[in-house]
């Protein structure tokens, strides 16, 4: 088992913290982890804002368990950096990723694969996308 003992900086384990965001990411088609004063967060946002899909943000900087997810992020994508932006379960990286992979058409293709269970959700922040891909 993992170190399930409260630090300063929060309360959730590595253990709790990798489940955590599993979970998030299994049920969300869209999931950005981000910091609210980051402009590669805004910018990634910005290119869901644009194209009407749904996500779901874990605001890292207002979270008590921030600094422990950031640690489990940069160990399950191999970048600490923020942020790490999640479609239909895969990392896709960052904001310059998200991007580009828009520019070059090819993220609304990957959210239109987003699973059965990652639609429908109430907690919806886009706009224009059909409803079976919103959150």
């Amino acid at each position: 088992m993992g170190n399930s003992i409260p630090t300063s900086s929060g309360v959730l384990s590595s253990e709790a913290c990798t489940k955590f965001i599993m979970d998030v990411v299994s049920h969300n088609c869209i999931v950005i982890f981000s910091k609210t004063t980051c402009p590669y967060c805004k910018m990634a946002k910005n290119v869901f804002n644009d194209i009407g899909a749904a996500y779901k943000v874990i605001e890292l900087d207002q979270h008590e368990d921030g600094k422990q997810l950031q640690d489990v992020l940069a160990a399950m994508t191999g970048e600490r950096t923020v942020p790490r932006v999640f479609v239909n379960g895969n990392c896709i990286g960052g904001g310059s990723a998200t991007k580009e992979l828009h520019q070059k058409g090819r993220l609304v293709p990957l959210i239109e694969q987003c699973a059965p269970c990652c639609t429908g959700k109430a907690e919806s922040a886009g706009r224009g996308l059909p409803e079976s891909h919103k959150l």
